[in-house]
């Protein structure tokens, strides 16, 4: 069964990017370009992964975060931090929030398609 992937950023860039490696890579692919979107959309379609921004409109990455480990129902969806804020605290706020993983902007597209395949792969 192919899996489906929920790319959350508000850089349409990045977005685009992430969407063509994703379906390259064989996954399906949804996006959204705000937090609060992304709440909505995780509730209604349970997407395998995030990929989740941390600076975007409305609900930032590390409330998306919280808000999907404090449901019980969402608390296996394994969710993956992209972000241009690269400083140890941020790294370490949302791992400790519970991201699984957490990659930052710019990133390597060999990287992030690797650590991708990983927490899905962990997830069967």
């Amino acid at each position: 069964m192919t899996k489906t992937i929920l790319i959350v950023d508000d850089e349409p860039n990045i977005v685009l990017s992430v969407e063509y490696l994703m379906k390259r890579e064989g996954y399906q692919v949804m996006t959204a370009n705000d937090g609060q979107v992304a709440i909505e959309m995780i509730a209604d379609t349970r997407p395998d992964l995030l990929i989740l921004d941390v600076m975007m409109p409305r609900k930032n990455g590390f409330e998306v975060c919280r808000e999907i480990r404090a449901d019980p129902a969402l608390s296996g969806l394994p969710i993956l931090m992209l972000s241009a804020k690269g400083r140890e605290a941020e790294i370490k706020k949302g791992i400790s929030l519970g991201a699984d993983a957490y990659i930052t902007k710019p990133f390597s597209t060999h990287d992030l398609v690797d650590k991708v395949n990983q927490l899905l792969q962990s997830r069967e």
